[in-house]
């Protein structure tokens, strides 16, 4: 593959450059050579919340001392109003130049922060920032097609519309935070300190969330089902994460229609929601997250020239 960065300011673009997956709790860096081929990353709990106001130009600095005194382009919660500098939203329907576009430089032609999308639409109103990259990424690289579904669980669940290779529209559904607060707070905690699998219990789940999804009720019946014997304490979780994602999927086969449905993001979530996909009657193919990042920071880096 040929090189096809662009060469701005002190640093060279057209050496490669760290991408950087910046969330809320965790940050994911990938050095990028000038082919676009992922030669070294780490991962660590560096999120937006584990640095000070004023400490992301040490922090940056960090990432480089690590990976290399490259170009960063920063994708993430870091363009938030908690982040580094608030990127402006583009709205949707979006396409990848459109996002490239508006990228939000902080150091000289150094470092940039990729926006995050918006939709305003029928009086509903919706964010992403860091799916966005993964997204273009998938379909630049024919992981995806350019018209489909995809589902991209996380702490906050995205279902997005591709249309002719543009972000149409997409949902977020608070699954994996639910599930987290369920685990640390109020009385069913002690029930939820196990990891939620894919078992019997986490399909009977799926089966109450896609036809009972009325979920403050039958989490009551969480804890007296363990009480009463009729729940197994171990099998809590997966039951627990099943009832959640079950909820999620039908927000999801509401908007899928006709179209082919992806599953895309990190192993340990895709393989649930494929699950509960299955449940569902639903079948989707499942693309890895990580691998879909570089390839989308690889093609902002193209639209640069």
């Amino acid at each position: 593959m040929p090189a096809f960065f662009v060469q701005m300011g002190a640093m060279r673009w057209s050496d490669g450059f760290i991408a950087v997956d910046w969330g809320t709790t965790n940050r994911r860096a990938y050095r990028l050579d000038s082919a676009g081929n992922c030669v070294n990353q780490f991962e660590d709990d560096r999120g937006i919340l584990a640095i000070e106001p004023d400490g992301f130009p040490a922090a940056a600095a960090d990432i480089r001392k690590r990976l290399g005194d490259t170009p960063l382009l920063l994708a993430g919660m870091v363009g938030s109003t908690r982040g580094w500098v608030e990127a402006p939203y583009v709205d949707c329907p979006a396409s990848l130049d459109q996002l490239a576009a508006r990228l939000c430089w902080i150091e000289a032609e150094n470092a940039a922060i990729v926006p995050g999308l918006a939709l305003k639409a029928d009086g509903r109103a919706d964010v992403m920032r860091g799916e966005e990259i993964q997204l273009f990424g998938a379909m630049e690289a024919a992981l995806v097609p350019s018209n489909c579904l995809v589902c991209h669980p996380g702490t906050h669940n995205k279902w997005v519309s591709l249309e002719e290779g543009r972000i149409a529209s997409f949902r977020t559904v608070m699954t994996g935070e639910m599930f987290n607060l369920l685990r640390g707070h109020g009385m069913l905690a002690e029930f939820l300190s196990g990891d939620a699998r894919d078992d019997c219990s986490f399909r009977e789940g799926v089966r109450k969330g896609l036809d009972f999804p009325a979920l403050t009720a039958e989490l009551f019946s969480v804890r007296a089902r363990v009480l009463l014997g009729g729940m197994a304490r171990e099998d809590a979780p997966s039951y627990v994460s099943g009832l959640l994602i079950g909820i999620d999927i039908g927000v999801g086969r509401a908007m899928a229609g006709h179209s082919p449905i992806v599953i895309m993001g990190r192993p340990e979530l895709t393989s649930l929601y494929a699950a509960g996909a299955l449940e569902a009657g639903l079948e989707a193919a499942v693309v890895d997250g990580a691998s879909a990042f570089v390839a989308g920071a690889a093609a902002v880096a193209r639209s640069m020239a």
